[in-house]
């Protein structure tokens, strides 16, 4: 194993249950390069982190005013998403294997109220390979925090997905450019061979 994959990880982030269920038809093609992903990097012993969006029964951690994560919204769209709940269970897709975190986390971006940094930072993770659901949600917010805290940034194009094609377009083609590089799983899997 070199140096650079001993310092890359892979986030896998928001592929669950509730969030893969409103895919719709067809959901098993565009999960493909995330299932291509996690299997290279298991391949080639880059550790792969899970990341999904959970709350505690009753919601403590949702403030009234927060727009997005008001209970009234979740239950409608996701399920209950407590962290118990099927809805916020990693999609059988993409499972777990041994000893992979399954980070919670309380926002949209990976590190907000989780352990994540704890891990990479002991882990002495420098580079993180961002994928999942959505392009302008979790990885746009995962994008912005972990360049402010000075890690090298990788998006893999072809799995992060976003309900509006033209807003995922925007953000991997103008805007993630200006902090990580973006290229395709395929590209990703080319570089540690």
């Amino acid at each position: 194993m070199t140096d650079q994959k001993a310092k890359t990880a892979l986030l896998i982030m928001d592929l669950q249950n509730g969030t893969v269920s409103r895919l719709g038809e067809g959901k098993e093609n565009v999960l493909i390069p995330f299932r291509r992903a996690v299997k290279a990097a298991r391949e080639h012993s880059v550790p792969v982190i899970f990341v999904r969006l959970g709350f505690s029964e009753g919601y403590p951690e949702i403030s009234t005013k927060n727009k997005i994560f008001s209970a009234g919204h979740l239950n409608s769209r996701n399920g209950a998403l407590t962290v118990h709940d099927g809805a916020a269970q990693i999609h059988e897709s993409v499972h777990p294997g041994k000893n992979e975190p399954v980070i919670t986390k309380y926002r949209v971006s990976a590190f907000a109220g989780s352990n994540l940094e704890v891990i990479l930072r002991s882990q002495q993770i420098d580079t993180l390979i961002l994928s999942g659901i959505a392009t302008s949600g979790v990885v746009l917010s995962t994008l912005r925090e972990a360049a402010d805290k000075d890690f090298e940034i990788k998006v893999l194009s072809d799995a992060c997905l976003d309900q509006d094609p033209e807003v995922h377009r925007v953000l991997i083609e103008k805007v993630f450019p200006r902090q990580a590089e973006v290229l395709s799983v395929r590209d990703w899997i080319g570089t540690m061979k």
